[in-house]
């Protein structure tokens, strides 16, 4: 293979980010290098996103059977075979990873490099050993799950992450899962609903990601009902008793580490690169770039909003721009979109609460829960609750927080319509099927508008 020694692009990364400015870049020109270390197939397909909801899925599918002599159906205990479940759940996953790979593969030769990168200089990288010149970086290298050296410590080789998860060929017996936020309550009620003994141990009073306080109080209730949870700011005592993990006296076959993921940015070693008061890479969410360098982070690496969609949008955003490089163009960021797979839902579209207060702007709130809303109770869904954010004087929709059913759909119509810039009003005038869910979202935005007008 005859791999160019100087480009105009250098992509470090072939994950979703990667893969997204490898494509904008090529619109530019044919002079682009696509750097992956290894293995590929991108954190969703092989890690994150598919996998987790193949397990909950599972999960979800052991609790209808739970579930089903409430309405009156009867069929016995469900009986949870944990070798097929992460049989399905490995071979999907392979099947996702196999069509990322398959695009990749699909690429010129030329464009391809395998290797290790480390960025000597800006537009200078080393992969190993081989010197690579490029007019413009990007920096796609994504994240890995973050754990506490404590831990790993006390706990050696009973202590993993949710890749490892993926891995199993069966369901063990029991789990203690560090973290309550997304992946981790995500993770922990799919094991627990498939027959897994699970405890939750969290470090502060919150359950997943919701910031307004009552619908964050009404989650730690929800939850607490259906998985142990031990929520306590004292430090963890992590032991070992044999092949097992002892966490505040309770034995477990493993200990899931679930408390968050931290940018790969090992490869950035340049020593003139420059830094904020926090030590960061000053970066621009609207462009990519880092400073006024030909330099630019795309994905989870630069730790804003880490998920799949905002990682397609940043890789866009970067390799356009590198390849335009210096002729550097911001461009508008999608609204903010969040969901949580769990049962009830979690989802938070546009403005959240927090960041709403935060930024000290006038708002109202709108309300609707979900106990006697017609569909939800007729699904025995009828848990949580909407709270839709307006702005008064306007009368727009600036965002809002959700738990309950179908908080996935109901998010993206939420997000749409602030980011389309829709009022109360206008979404009013929208058609409500009935019965549905979405009845709770028109009675939230009737609230909403009585508290706007008010």
């Amino acid at each position: 293979m005859n791999t160019p020694t100087r480009v105009d692009v250098a992509i470090v990364g072939a994950g979703t980010a990667g893969m997204a400015a490898y494509r904008a870049a090529r619109a530019h020109t044919e002079s682009v290098l696509l750097i992956e270390a290894g293995p590929g197939g991108t954190t969703c397909a092989r890690e994150g996103c598919m996998p987790s909801k193949l397990l909950i899925a599972a999960g979800d599918a052991a609790h209808a059977i739970v579930q089903a002599p409430n309405f009156g159906v009867h069929g016995g205990p469900p009986h949870v075979d944990g070798a097929a479940v992460m049989a399905r759940v490995r071979s999907e996953r392979d099947r996702f990873v196999g069509f990322v790979l398959d695009t990749i593969q699909s690429w010129p030769d030329a464009h391809r490099l395998t290797g290790t990168a480390r960025l000597l200089a800006p537009g200078q990288l080393d992969v190993d050993g081989r010197r690579i010149d490029a007019r413009a970086v990007v920096w796609a290298t994504g994240s890995a799950s973050h754990v506490e050296p404590a831990w790993r410590a006390a706990l050696g080789e009973r202590l993993i992450t949710s890749e490892a998860v993926f891995e199993w060929t069966d369901l063990p017996a029991s789990v203690a899962v560090l973290g309550t936020g997304t992946i981790a309550i995500e993770l922990a009620q799919a094991l627990h609903r498939l027959g897994v003994r699970v405890r939750v141990f969290g470090r502060s009073p919150r359950v997943g990601p919701l910031t307004d306080p009552d619908l964050q109080a009404q989650a730690v209730a929800v939850f607490s009902q259906e998985l142990p949870l031990t929520l306590s700011p004292e430090p963890l005592q992590l032991g070992r008793d044999g092949h097992q993990a002892v966490v505040q006296g309770e034995r477990f076959d493993w200990v899931l580490a679930a408390t968050g993921r931290s940018p790969n940015l090992a490869g950035l070693v340049a020593p003139d690169l420059p830094r904020d008061a926090r030590g960061h890479l000053p970066y621009d969410a609207a462009t990519g770039q880092v400073a006024d360098l030909p330099l630019f982070l795309a994905g989870d690496v630069s730790e804003h909003r880490p998920l799949l969609h905002e990682a397609a949008d940043a890789g866009r955003i970067a390799g356009d721009n590198a390849a335009r490089w210096p002729d550097v163009q911001a461009q508008t960021r999608r609204t903010p979109l969040g969901v949580v797979f769990s049962e009830p839902q979690m989802t938070l579209a546009g403005q959240s609460h927090r960041a709403l207060t935060q930024a000290g702007k006038a708002f109202a709130t709108g309300r609707v829960g979900f106990a006697n809303q017609g569909r939800s109770r007729v699904m025995l869904q009828n848990v949580g609750a909407l709270h839709v954010y307006g702005e008064p004087g306007s009368g727009r929709l600036l965002g809002a927080e959700m738990l309950g059913p179908a908080a996935e759909h109901i998010g993206h119509l939420l997000a749409w319509s602030v980011q389309r810039g829709d009022t109360v009003a206008q979404m009013l005038a929208y058609p409500y099927y009935h019965p549905v869910i979405e009845e709770g979202l028109r009675t939230a935005l009737q609230d909403l508008q009585m508290q706007i007008k008010a």
